[in-house]
């Protein structure tokens, strides 16, 4: 199969629904995935998994439930965060925000442990890319 460049404006322009990431490639045992996502997902937890975000666009508010107690860090477009294995958290966006993710092939959005999901909450372990978005 031979792999061709994705353009991210294209895969975020290819779906419409929030908190329902679309898989744009692979890295050895890792999805990259994009997202568009507004207001809260859900409380949760990936026992085994770290997971990183990039803001593409938009601002994304990351809850964190530590040792030290809570907090929230605040990501303007173009910054990266990590969330440690087994740390509860919480992302929500305040705007229409776009965001690239790295995460194990077969990470669900939702993490190993997680509050009841809403409805507007995609419980997946990322969709494929139409084709006619790369």
């Amino acid at each position: 199969m031979t792999q061709e460049p994705t353009s991210l404006p294209s895969a975020l322009a290819s779906f419409t629904e929030q908190w329902s990431p679309r898989i744009v490639t692979t890295v050895n045992d890792y999805d990259v995935r994009v997202a568009k996502v507004e207001g809260e997902h859900v409380w949760h937890v990936h026992d085994h998994t770290d997971e990183f975000f990039l803001v593409l666009d938009g601002e994304l508010h990351i809850a964190l439930r530590e040792a030290a107690g809570e907090r929230t860090v605040v990501l303007p477009k173009g910054s990266v965060f990590t969330v440690p294995r087994g740390t509860e958290h919480r992302p929500s966006a305040p705007v229409p925000t776009s965001l690239m993710l790295f995460e194990p092939t077969g990470t669900l959005t939702v993490g190993d442990r997680h509050d009841e999901v809403p409805d507007h909450v995609d419980a997946t372990t990322g969709h494929a890319l139409a084709p006619e978005a790369s």
